[in-house]
């Protein structure tokens, strides 16, 4: 595709916009956003496009599939303003984040496969029941269920007789996941996303599913990733051969 265009020199917004599916009023608000480099005029006032403004169409939707818009757009402008080291740490930050999630997937993992074993090998089932017998399960202080419960981590009920907390079996997977997860270093913040995952899928084992639809995500993602560098730097070179040519 580049290289047609390349060959027909001077294109029109409908051109660059039939070739990636948008309309040319999405190529004239990218050129407005500073997505695109600036475009020529004829004595008419019509914007003319070049091959390389195809090239920066396609980068930058390559990098959205990775990157998402706002990210995206951000390297496009850094690129276009000559501003390469700040859109190369947004990239760097997204790879990051990227890094983080498949980090919590692994945990999640792991702790789920840690806790499977209790109940493949007879072990004894969730206890509960009020929070010292809890805690004694899993070998931590009353305290730390305290502090999980002001996170958000476990949500005990209250006894209406005594007033004390009483914990269900899903307090206990809660309570027995949180803990497999702090002991991998994991902070109360991103235990307490991970838990919402469990509830909203309604369990572990549905969450086996979710675990495995993340995964896909995360893989995609940095798939996309690697796209999006691909196109970018097609459109760096492209850029400084313009600049050479015109220097």
């Amino acid at each position: 595709m580049a290289a047609n265009l390349q060959s027909e020199g001077s294109l029109r917004p409908v051109d660059l916009a039939r070739a990636q599916g948008l309309s040319a009023q999405a190529v004239r608000n990218y050129e407005a956003a500073g997505i695109l480099p600036p475009a020529a005029r004829t004595a008419h006032g019509y914007r003319r496009y070049t091959a390389l403004h195809a090239r920066a169409l396609a980068a930058f939707l390559a990098l959205v599939a990775g990157h998402g818009h706002g990210t995206a757009a951000a390297v496009m402008r850094g690129v276009n303003e000559g501003a390469l080291d700040e859109a190369f740490r947004l990239i760097d930050e997204s790879h990051a984040q990227l890094l983080d999630d498949r980090r919590t997937l692994g945990a999640v993992e792991g702790a789920l496969r840690d806790l499977v074993p209790e109940s493949d090998e007879g072990a004894p089932g969730p206890t509960g029941g009020f929070i010292g017998a809890l805690a004694g399960e899993l070998g931590i202080r009353p305290a730390t269920l305290r502090k999980w419960e002001r996170a958000g981590l476990v949500r005990p009920r209250r006894d209406p007789a005594t007033g004390y907390r009483r914990y269900d079996a899903a307090d206990v997977r809660d309570a027995r996941l949180a803990h497999q997860l702090r002991r991998g270093g994991y902070p109360l913040e991103r235990i307490a996303t991970v838990l919402d995952r469990v509830r909203s899928a309604g369990g572990l084992e549905p969450l086996e599913a979710a675990l495995r639809e993340w995964h896909d995500r995360v893989s995609a993602r940095g798939r996309a990733m690697v796209t999006g560098a691909a196109e970018l730097e097609t459109y760096l070179r492209t850029r400084e051969r313009e600049e050479k040519a015109t220097a």
